[in-house]
């Protein structure tokens, strides 16, 4: 016998995901508006200057960081491993693979933990936003990305809540041949 959806093991991240849903769908008219066609929502963030925003469903997980264990003859943007509820998973300096700026760790640096090929990597940022929610008025308002170190991660950037994001794919990003190559 199957086990329902219900049963199912779900991250932290997930069950979270699920109450905010249950949530909103009890406020009057905030439902219709979430899941209006058009609508794309994101999780925002800051890595080095630059503010960026990726599918919420591209993130598994948003964590706190752990202790990080080096591992020797590495790319020096791959800082570690750690060790998440016994499963151990990659840690990349995003701001340092992207422009080889380092990631200065304060109580606002966070990973964004990403499903890569049978696995999970942990992507350090320097702050996450939270959501984001992009219309299509502003889709129809996004600029190109013109920097060639994002453009192949980055088709535009939008203007939300006053910020300028670029919306950044991690598909791209995991697949990426000099991402998936981090040995030295």
């Amino acid at each position: 016998m199957s086990a329902s959806i219900a049963e199912q093991p779900q991250s932290p991240f997930e069950i979270l995901a699920r109450y905010e849903r249950l949530s909103l769908a009890h406020a009057s008219g905030t439902q219709e508006r979430f899941e209006a066609p058009g609508l794309w929502r994101g999780i925002g963030y800051r890595a080095g200057s630059h503010l960026f925003v990726s599918g919420i469903e591209e993130i598994n997980e948003l964590l706190a960081v752990p202790t990080l264990t080096p591992v020797p003859g590495t790319k020096p943007w791959l800082l570690g491993v750690a060790n998440v509820r016994g499963n151990l998973m990659p840690v990349i300096d995003l701001a340092r693979f992207l422009f080889s700026e380092r990631t200065l760790h304060s109580e606002r640096t966070r990973l964004l933990v990403v499903r890569q090929g049978n696995g999970n990597v942990a992507l350090m940022v320097d702050e996450v936003f939270g959501q984001r929610t992009v219309d299509a008025e502003q889709r129809r308002g996004a600029e190109p990305e013109e920097d060639p170190r994002l453009a192949r991660f980055v088709d535009d950037r939008v203007d939300v809540d006053g910020q300028r994001l670029a919306l950044f794919s991690m598909g791209r990003l995991v697949r990426a041949p000099d991402f998936r190559q981090a040995a030295a």
